[in-house]
């Protein structure tokens, strides 16, 4: 397996300096965000990538002799989202990323399923959190059929590009379980579009990472390290529903998610925040992770990805590589290091 990290907490400094600071951590992968809710900050020069052969090995090169490949690439965003100036956008960062995958000599590309709004004409997305009654059924026939259009057309193109796109069960997304995803192939057909495995929002829905890895099987093409912590006390009172959000003026740093769309605040007494692997689940628990993926896919990338905003960038890094790496001796899933950017 190759052990790396999601580049969007090194987005500070440039692509040189990230990659020695995942070295220095003992890790051998980089996913690289190529769009979507984030910039492309590490590939500055992508259209020049995908036309030029010079400026494609000029890319790879820094690479070369830092003990870091790439380990897929990263374009999550709603590429559905009803307003055009949004949805558009990021479908076509999702067209990009299977194109430059294969200029790169890559097959992964991690994106979400997307989320449509509710009916024809509408600008915002609406997700259906408990369809018990009809109306929302509703909602969800009219989004499957966008859902189902859309990965069935990029599906082809996948397979055209030899990439295999792996969605992120992410709420606020249509495909967010394993019955959703069963559903998409079932509708589409797809054999390019499978899993990204983020445990973490499975976690907060009380569902099994590991379960669902063995459920899913081939469907699992990637993976991310990233922990939840329950805080018992609070979604006792308010369930892991709970949208107690602040709305951030732009007098105050937020992240911009497309258009005029912002990340809001974290509620101050949440029933669950983003935690360093460890934080959450021990060593043992993400040493059985890695077993199971292990069987899916031996060679398969498993990369961090930090949030937990009690830790610094690099400090929370330092502490979910020691769990992660830990967790693969103890799962003896390591085999010897791949070719630089294979």
């Amino acid at each position: 397996m190759k052990l790396g990290v999601y580049n969007a907490i090194l987005h500070d400094r440039p692509l040189p300096e990230a990659l020695k600071i995942i070295a220095d951590l003992g890790l051998t992968g980089i996913e690289i965000n190529t769009g979507g809710f984030l910039p492309a900050v590490h590939v500055p020069d992508m259209d020049r990538i995908l036309e030029s052969d010079t400026a494609r090995d000029d890319y790879l090169g820094l690479f070369e002799g830092t003990g870091v490949s790439i380990a897929g690439l990263n374009c999550n965003g709603n590429p559905l989202h009803p307003k055009r100036n949004i949805g558009e956008k990021h479908a076509e960062d999702v067209r990009r990323s299977i194109r430059l995958a294969e200029r790169l000599g890559q097959d992964r590309v991690v994106t979400m399923s997307g989320l449509p709004g509710g009916e024809s004409g509408a600008t915002v997305p609406n997700w259906v959190v408990n369809a018990w009654n009809s109306g929302a059924l509703d909602v969800l026939d009219h989004q499957w059929g966008i859902v189902a259009e859309f990965w069935r057309e990029t599906d082809r193109m996948a397979a055209d590009h030899g990439v295999k796109v792996a969605l992120e069960l992410h709420p606020q997304n249509v495909v967010f379980n394993t019955a959703d995803v069963h559903k998409l192939i079932e509708l589409t057909g797809a054999t390019h579009v499978g899993v990204e495995l983020d445990a973490s929002h499975l976690f907060w829905q009380q569902m099994d990472p590991i379960a669902v890895v063995r459920e899913l099987g081939p469907l699992v093409f990637h993976a991310a390290a990233k922990d939840v912590r329950i805080n018992k006390e609070h979604a006792a009172l308010h369930g892991v529903l709970d949208n107690s959000f602040r709305r951030l003026s732009p007098e105050e740093e937020r992240t911009n998610l497309g258009g005029d769309e912002w990340a809001n605040e974290w509620p101050k007494n949440p029933a669950w925040d983003f935690v360093a692997l460890g934080r959450g689940h021990d060593t043992a628990y993400w040493a059985q992770f890695l077993t199971a993926l292990h069987e899916v896919d031996p060679d398969m990338a498993v990369n961090i990805e930090h949030e937990d905003v009690s830790l610094g960038r690099i400090e929370g890094l330092e502490v979910a590589a020691d769990v992660l790496r830990e967790a693969a001796r103890v799962a003896g899933v390591l085999g010897r290091p791949g070719p630089v950017h294979g």
